[in-house]
């Protein structure tokens, strides 16, 4: 019995080394026992293992994630373009695995990334590397979205060179693409006060928006957003929005005047 003890021991501070220390791993291993008893019914029932590839976490994980920022604002827009039906749609440093393909699953998208990006075989997917800080020969277009990516202009995080008023001039030069008629989708995170937080990103508050000179040629036509727990606001008033959000997701919808 205490060969067997010492033995399991040895086994679970192999476990523990090999996670990193990761507490949520870590807290997993509460299904070590679980595990073993799985792998014994296994064998007892004839069949092989090449291998050991132990994952203790997903014995009670859920079936994925229906909440938080991008899974709300990546649909909601995606959803929108497709009622809109643009001619062109624009997208300037959204979540490509997210956002981009979604539109991309129904429409074509121009992608533009501060970033390289490989070359994709799907042929929806279209790529400029271009700094939207700085002026550029993209042309009008009558579709245009920049999700949770503003807030990162010039702020280093992603090689791009340090500008305290990089948002700013993105916001000015996101909507000198629009032509007139044409839409603006702009979300960034919301809370108390405007503040940076470097190098990560700015938080904003919900009506600062409003005070961008070049947006004043916006007319707002819908804003939505995901408060602090990462439930989605839809079609709220800006008055109504949570008072108390900390950490939110604004998701505006501008229309050019």
């Amino acid at each position: 019995m205490k060969s067997l003890v010492l033995s399991i021991l040895r086994s679970i501070a192999n476990i523990v080394e090999q996670l990193g220390f990761d507490p949520i791993k870590i807290l997993s291993l509460k299904h070590y026992f679980r595990f073993r008893k799985n792998r014994k019914e296994w064998i007892d029932k004839g069949g092989k293992i090449a291998r050991n590839y132990m994952i203790l976490s997903d014995y009670e994980s859920s079936a994925g994630i229906v909440k938080g920022h991008y899974f709300h604002q990546d649909l909601l827009v995606a959803k929108l373009i497709y009622e809109d039906q643009p001619k062109r749609h624009i997208d300037v440093g959204s979540r490509i695995d997210g956002f981009c393909a979604h539109v991309a699953s129904y429409r074509e998208i121009e992608i533009v990334d501060i970033r390289p990006l490989e070359k994709s075989v799907h042929k929806n997917i279209k790529f400029v590397q271009a700094d939207l800080m700085q002026a550029h020969d993209l042309g009008e277009t009558d579709s245009i979205s920049c999700l949770h990516a503003i807030e990162h202009f010039g702020l280093g995080r992603y090689s791009d060179p340090i500008d305290i008023e990089g948002h700013n001039k993105g916001i000015s030069n996101l909507v000198d693409l629009v032509s007139k008629g044409g839409r603006l989708y702009l979300s960034f995170p919301i809370g108390q006060n405007d503040e940076v937080h470097f190098n990560a990103h700015r938080v904003f508050g919900v009506t600062t928006i409003f005070k961008h000179l070049s947006i004043k040629k916006m007319e707002l036509i819908r804003f939505d957003y995901v408060d602090d727990a990462g439930n989605l606001h839809n079609n709220a008033q800006l008055q109504d929005f949570d008072k108390n959000i900390k950490y939110g997701c604004g998701i505006y919808t501008f229309k050019k005047k």
